[in-house]
C-alpha cells in the first residue's frame, strides 16, 4: 500500500479525477461509503450514480491497479467501478484483497463488486472470508457485507454456499451473537444493486448490474 505523494503525479490525477469529484458538495468516496447513496433522495442519487457508471467505463485497468495499491478510499472507489463495468478479470484481485482484509472499509466495495459478478467463483472468494472472520468475534471487518453478497448470488444462481453459515447455530450467529448490536444477515445489496439500476437506466447507458442476468 502507499499513499498519493507530490512526488506520485499520475496517482494523485487518477485520484483527483475518479475518488474525490463530489456531488451534492460530498467527495464519490463518501457517497459509497456504507452505501450512503442510498439515503439520498431521487434528485440527488440519480446524478451521482450515472457519474458513478460514466467514470467505470472511462477508468483504465492501469488506472484501477493504482488506485488498489493506494488507501482505502482509493480502493473502495476502485472495487465499485470494478464491479459498475463488470471488470471480472479483477475477481481474483479482489477476492485476495477482501481476505487479507488489511484496511478499512475498502471490503465493502471487494463484497459490491463480487455480488455483482455473481458466479461460483465469486461465492467461493465471499465463502473463503466468512470461514475465515466469521470466526472472529473480535472482529467487526466486512461480515455483513460479505454474507449479504454471498445470499444476493445464492438467490439468483440457485446456489447455497451461504446456507451452513446462517443455519442455526452456524458461524453466522456465533459471531453475530458475540457483537454489540446482533442482527440477522442482510439483503441489502441486492437494494444497492437495485438503485444503481434504476436510477442510472433513466436516460443512462452504462454498464451497471443488470437485475435478472
Amino acid at each position: 500500500m502507499y499513499f498519493a505523494r507530490a512526488s506520485d503525479p499520475e496517482l494523485l490525477d487518477v485520484i483527483d479525477r475518479h475518488v474525490k469529484p463530489t456531488t451534492q458538495g460530498v467527495g464519490r468516496y463518501l457517497h459509497l461509503l456504507h452505501g450512503n447513496f442510498a439515503r439520498d433522495d431521487e434528485t440527488e442519487r440519480t446524478p451521482f450514480l450515472r457519474s458513478l457508471s460514466a467514470a467505470a467505463r472511462e477508468i483504465t485497468d492501469e488506472e484501477l491497479e493504482l488506485l488498489l495499491e493506494s488507501e482505502w478510499r482509493s480502493r473502495l472507489t476502485a472495487a465499485w467501478l470494478i464491479g459498475f463495468d463488470r471488470r471480472e478479470h479483477f475477481r481474483d484481485v479482489l477476492g485476495d484483497l477482501l481476505l487479507a482484509s488489511r484496511l478499512c472499509f475498502a471490503g465493502q466495495g471487494y463484497c459490491f463488486a463480487l455480488a455483482c459478478f455473481g458466479a461460483d467463483e465469486d461465492a467461493q472468494h465471499l465463502a473463503a472470508y466468512l470461514d475465515r472472520y466469521l470466526r472472529r468475534p473480535d472482529c467487526q471487518y466486512d461480515q455483513r457485507w460479505a454474507i449479504s453478497a454471498l445470499l444476493r448470488i445464492d438467490s439468483r444462481t440457485g446456489s447455497e454456499y451461504a446456507a451452513r453459515f446462517v443455519a442455526p447455530g452456524g458461524l453466522w450467529h456465533q459471531w453475530n451473537e458475540a457483537q454489540h448490536k446482533p442482527s440477522p444477515p442482510s439483503r441489502f445489496i441486492d437494494e444497492l444493486c437495485a438503485l444503481t439500476v434504476e436510477d442510472v437506466a433513466v436516460g443512462g447507458s452504462g454498464s451497471v448490474p443488470q437485475e435478472g442476468a
